[in-house]
This record gives structure tokens, sequence and C-alpha cells, in this order.
């Protein structure tokens, strides 16, 4: 999507700095877009980040927040626009993520994760709806969205949630705004994973492999130039969330008569 300059606009990526929202960052660099690099606590790493997207040849500037302890939503939209009018895309890839059963969830843990993961997504993308006006927004997920895993219960929760607002949001600020989600599987597993970690996922992928960083960024960059897809959630897991069969599946066989 250009803006009325003719340019590609301007990106705001929550959680640039480093890991997936770098990936998306630098992407979108390539592709043309000025970027708007939204970070936390990693300075040296935006500093990096911006300075390597600076060199594909377009504008980048870093903006600090805490996203889970923001008030003020439309306040950070108008600096950024004031740095990046041609500003019309936001990408939701803030998350933060506590692997703990519901029976485990400590509640400082439950508050940060949906405060980070489904309540920043929600009023960025109402401060950008008020602020900006036309463009898109894509919310970064989790193929964790097909699955009912309680190991993972409140983090799993505030993404179900972020595909439901996905779609909800497409459908309030149509036409103007297109909202999609990307969900992606084993790309960037946390740094804490083995290498024996990572075989045994693969294993229960279809296409038995670990997904790249390009498969989630390209993704990306086709809902931004695909004019007629809105509301919509792109699973990039190799298959990994169609597995599921359901428990009993089957012919049934009654072992008394036998």
């Amino acid at each position: 999507m250009k803006s009325p300059d003719g340019s590609k606009g301007a990106a705001l990526v929550t959680g640039g700095a480093v890991r997936m929202g770098k990936a998306i960052a630098l992407a979108l660099a390539e592709a043309g877009y000025d970027i708007a690099l939204h970070y936390n606590s990693s300075t040296r790493s935006a500093n990096t980040t911006a300075k390597k997207i600076r060199s594909l040849g377009v504008a980048c500037e870093t903006f600090q927040t805490n996203l889970a302890q923001m008030q003020a939503f439309d306040s950070f939209f108008e600096d950024i626009m004031g740095t990046f009018p041609n500003l019309n895309v936001l990408v939701n890839s803030a998350s933060g993520y506590v692997q703990a059963e519901l029976s485990e969830t400590q509640q400082e843990d439950y508050d940060f994760q949906f405060a980070l993961n489904l309540r920043a997504p929600y009023f960025l993308s109402q401060s950008f709806a008020k602020k900006v006006g036309a463009g898109n927004i894509i919310n970064i997920l989790d193929n964790k969205i097909d699955f009912n895993q309680p190991q993972y219960a409140a983090y799993v929760l505030t993404k179900k949630a972020l595909a439901d607002f996905t779609k909800l949001a497409a459908l309030e600020f149509a036409p103007d705004i297109r909202v999609n989600g990307v969900a992606p599987g084993v790309v960037l597993p946390a740094g804490s994973r083995s290498k024996e970690y990572i075989k045994w996922r693969v294993q229960a992928i279809p296409l038995k492999k670990q997904g790249k960083t390009s498969n989630i960024t390209d993704t990306i960059l086709h809902l931004l130039e695909n004019d007629f897809i809105s509301g919509q959630i792109l699973v990039v897991d190799g298959g990994e969330s169609i597995t599921n069969e359901g428990l009993n599946s089957g012919a049934y066989h009654d072992q008394s008569k036998v």
C-alpha cells in the first residue's frame, strides 16, 4: 500500500529491536517503508537495529515505552507522527510469554501477559484508527490459538483473544483500515530451547522442518500488498495446527462383544 506521496509510507513495529520484531522491521525497510521502531528495555539492540535499517536507505527512529504500563496511547501516536506523518502501518509484534498451567499462574504473570499481549494491541489499534485513519494493522499471534494447551494457560488466552479482536477490528475499521493476523509456528523458539527440543517439535509438523523468519515476513508483505484481504488469520506453521484429530477418533469397537 502506498502513501499519497507515492512512497510505501511508514510502519510502527512494536517490539522491533530483537527477534521476530527485528526481522519484521528489517523486511518492511527492505520493502521501502520508513520504520518507527518501538522497544522497551533493549536500548542497545534497538540502536543497532535502527542503524541497520537506515543502511537500507529508509528513515528509522526509535521510540521507547513500556507498553504493558502505557496509558497515553494517543500521545504516543502523535509523537510518532511528528516524525513520520506518512505512517500507515501498525505491526503489533511485542509480546510477553510465561509458561504456566492455570493452576500455577501467578497474578502478576497473568496481568503482565494480558497487558502486553492484548491490552496494548487493543488500544494501539484504537489510537491508530483515530490518529492515522487509514492503512493496515497486522497482529502477530501464535499457532497455539488453534490448540487448547493448559501448559500455557494465560499466554494462550491472550493470543486467542487477540485473534478474535483482529476480526472485530477488521469490521469496525473497514473500509479505511484493513486488520489481519499472522500466527507463526516453530520459527524462533525461546533462546532457552535446546536442539533436542526443536527436533521434538519438528516431529509434530507435517512438513518436518522448522520455519524461517522470512516465512513470516513474506506473509506480512503479502497481506500489505493484497488490498482484498481483511479480518483473516494466516497460520504459518508447516501444517502443525491442523494435526488435531481429537480424542477417541475413528471406529469404535465394543470390546464387551468380542
